[in-house]
């Protein structure tokens, strides 16, 4: 499926065409402009429009913030945009791509579709912007939300050599229980904490994140580990042919061991931290429904973070 972004200017792409191929990022230079438009949307978002607005509808709350509290509540409207944005992007193009949905065991490695690039270079711009912000306030932030910025830019972009397109609108889908994970931390700062609308929140971001991560990143997971160890036991024979098109970016078609043991030592890395959130968000939502004395909250307690293999933002309460 061809991308139904806007086309590629075509100057911006022949400038970082050589350092591109240098690093064997042949898909990037047809993406590199939807990178820079997501990373700007982002930025003003964060910058220019979360602010002002938050503080129009909501004069006596967002202006009554820290410092530290308005830039985390600023980061999460970016956040709650991205997710939702990304999630929509991802279903539609698992639903309407059928070159993407057709794709055999080389093109699910090596192949690309210009769709599922789109949603891989919205991923980036968003990453991008992340690891701007985190270095711009890390006595906020700190070095572990740094580090996750870094490690999911660099992922994302290993993925332009392209490797695992395919698989990319597959974990996008991680991040349909960030949404209620945004409204989760905007009651605690609204002074909604323990009341219903919080608790119907909170189960459904329960539910959400079981399904999307632990039952559907498990079976993903393991598609991709059988991907993985077929693609190791290829010939040069067996990796010939496939869909020209779809083909056109794969280049040698080699699988190097460095790729495999980072993204199949992350995978087994975010699972196992799936299940570890997983139970301490249940014991944070159980904390905002107890009958003992009101409790107060930081801005920590519950907030995002993310790791991983095509990384998304997990959360970590």
């Amino acid at each position: 499926m061809q991308d139904p972004f806007f086309l590629p200017i075509s100057t911006l792409g022949e400038t970082i065409k050589p350092f591109c191929d240098y690093l064997s990022l042949r898909s990037l230079p047809s993406h590199i402009h939807e990178i820079l438009f997501a990373f700007g949307v982002y930025h003003l978002i964060f910058e220019y429009i979360a602010p002002p607005l938050s503080n129009f509808f909501l004069p006596h709350r967002y202006a009554k913030l820290t410092y530290e509290s308005k830039l985390r509540w600023n980061m999460h409207c970016a956040s709650m945009v991205q997710s939702c944005t990304i999630c929509v992007m991802a279903l539609w193009t698992i639903a309407m791509d059928d070159e993407r949905r057709n794709m055999n065991l080389n093109e699910r490695l090596w192949g690309y579709t210009g769709a599922a690039g789109l949603v891989q270079a919205l991923a980036t711009g968003y990453f991008l912007f992340d690891l701007v912000v985190m270095v711009r306030y890390l006595d906020v932030f700190g070095l572990g939300m740094l580090a996750h910025a870094s490690s999911c830019l660099i992922t994302y972009t290993l993925g332009f050599r392209p490797i695992f397109n395919y698989y990319g609108c597959v974990f996008m889908l991680y991040e349909l229980s960030t949404p209620f994970l945004n409204i989760h931390w905007f009651f605690d700062k609204l002074s909604m904490t323990g009341t219903k609308a919080q608790l119907y929140n909170g189960i459904a971001l329960l539910v959400v994140f079981f399904c999307c991560r632990l039952v559907w990143g498990a079976y993903s997971s393991f598609n991709i580990y059988k991907d993985v160890w077929d693609a190791l036991h290829l010939t040069a024979a067996d990796k010939v042919g496939g869909n020209d098109e779809m083909m056109r970016f794969a280049g040698d078609r080699s699988l190097p061991m460095w790729l495999v043991v980072l993204y199949m030592s992350g995978h087994v890395i975010l699972q196992a931290l799936n299940v570890f959130w997983f139970g301490k968000m249940i014991a944070a939502v159980k904390k905002r429904f107890t009958k003992t004395e009101k409790k107060k909250f930081s801005d920590s307690d519950i907030d995002y973070f993310g790791n991983g293999v095509l990384p998304l933002s997990v959360p970590v309460l």
